[in-house]
């Protein structure tokens, strides 16, 4: 029987995780995350590439912690059921403003508000194919993950795809220390350097990203195969990311064919490893045993 003293703790750590979830989805909430995607389209282009070269011909997906829904719509597109949740009341609405403005509600099992940890409203082993491309960003605590990974593993068919989004944290140690009045409180060398223990980081300003756990490249792998997974890549969604503003204007004073090339690239490069530490997002892709 656990003291009170315990229990106390417990509840405690509860109460500040709580507060913390919310201060995330405060964010998301004024957060403009269908924009994000128009503006950075690499990331877009790149997840879309290897997310359409490994899903099943036909059949259903999930679409977990989809946001606004740019992918499920993509996936719609393309004849897939989908099914879409997100933690966020704003994001699952503006998702199904979407859905409508494309004339594609058929194509739609649900919408759900949802934490990925829970997914209680789905049925084990419903779906051939998931997406999970944001909930690991928020979950700072193994215990959460491994909840999280765990759901999907359960909703996914027997030799079903998943797609799992991660942030790698070496990237973020180097946008800190380029980037420092960005990234409060970690504008100091000793802020970064335990943050690159931890991989937890909490915005000290308001409505800013946070609540955000970033991983080492080197565990992810392991972290999805002991949850069930057998790994098929690990790519780097967004390298493109490493070109500062002025990289971008002199390309694109080349012309949209030049801008092609590059885009292509960068899609084609997504899955040599040594481009994963500059990526400020990963796209893992593996299957479920």
């Amino acid at each position: 029987m656990q003291s009170l003293e315990n229990l106390d703790s417990l509840a405690e750590t509860v109460n500040e995780r709580g507060k913390l979830m919310n201060k995330v989805i405060n964010y998301y909430n004024q957060f403009d995350e269908w924009g994000r995607l128009e503006r950075e389209p690499i990331e877009f282009l790149v997840n879309w590439h290897y997310i359409k070269k490994y899903l099943p011909i036909t059949g259903s997906v999930l679409d977990n912690g989809a946001g606004p829904g740019k992918y499920a719509i993509e996936l719609a597109k393309q004849g897939y059921n989908v099914t879409l949740t997100d933690i966020t009341t704003r994001l699952v609405e503006i998702a199904k403003d979407k859905v409508k403005e494309y004339g594609l509600e058929s194509q739609f099992n649900g919408f759900y508000e949802a934490d990925a940890r829970e997914l209680k409203m789905i049925k084990d082993e419903s779906f051939d194919a998931s997406l999970m491309l944001g909930p690991l960003y928020h979950l700072q605590e193994e215990k959460e993950r491994i909840e999280a990974v765990n759901e999907l593993y359960r909703v996914t068919k027997k030799n079903g795809v998943v797609f799992v989004a991660f942030m790698p944290r070496i990237r973020h140690v180097f946008n800190s220390l380029i980037y420092p009045e960005n990234w409060k409180p970690n504008d100091n060398i000793d802020t970064i350097m335990q943050f690159s223990q931890t991989g937890c980081f909490d915005h000290a300003e308001e409505r800013r990203f946070t609540g955000a756990y970033y991983f080492n490249i080197e565990d992810i792998n392991p972290f999805m195969e002991e949850m069930g997974f057998e790994t098929i890549h690990l790519i780097g969604s967004n390298a493109g990311t490493i070109l500062n503003k002025n990289s971008w204007d002199y390309w694109e004073g080349k012309g949209e064919q030049e801008i092609g090339k590059i885009f292509s690239f960068i899609v084609d490069q997504a899955t040599n490893p040594y481009i994963l530490g500059i990526s400020s997002h990963l796209l893992y892709i593996g299957k479920k045993k």
